[in-house]
């Protein structure tokens, strides 16, 4: 598997409406990789083991500079239905009303709910 590194001599680039390339801000890289990630775990993505589900949960709340309470809600295979970000916060704590969490799991007709939230780095 190849990793992506960023040197002076390289750098990534996006395209701007008029089709120029500029060299993407760290803001923009990471929405693509957020893109990426819920590409690459759409609807219906089994999670066979608690590492499986960890690594996805950790690069899909990575990067965040606040709280993010979110639930990833599974059908009764551990397939992914929904990731859903509930509940944005500050860069220490985030207000979660449970009523809105089942609320939701009852809507998805989820028979599996996993409670995620970061810790953004200070």
């Amino acid at each position: 598997m190849s990793q992506l590194s960023l040197s002076l001599d390289s750098s990534l680039l996006v395209r701007d409406a008029q089709g120029r390339y500029l060299v993407a801000s760290a803001d923009q890289i990471l929405a693509a990789s957020r893109q990426a990630i819920a590409q690459k775990s759409p609807r219906g993505t089994l999670f066979t083991s608690p590492a499986l589900f960890k690594d996805y949960l950790r690069a899909t709340l990575a990067s965040f500079e606040h709280e993010i309470f979110g639930a990833p809600y599974l059908d009764s295979q551990n397939r992914l239905i929904e990731y859903m970000k509930l509940f944005h916060g500050t860069i220490d704590q985030a207000c979660v009303y449970p009523r809105e969490v089942v609320k939701e799991a009852l809507w998805l007709n989820a028979a599996a709910v996993v409670y995620s939230h970061n810790h953004p780095a200070c």
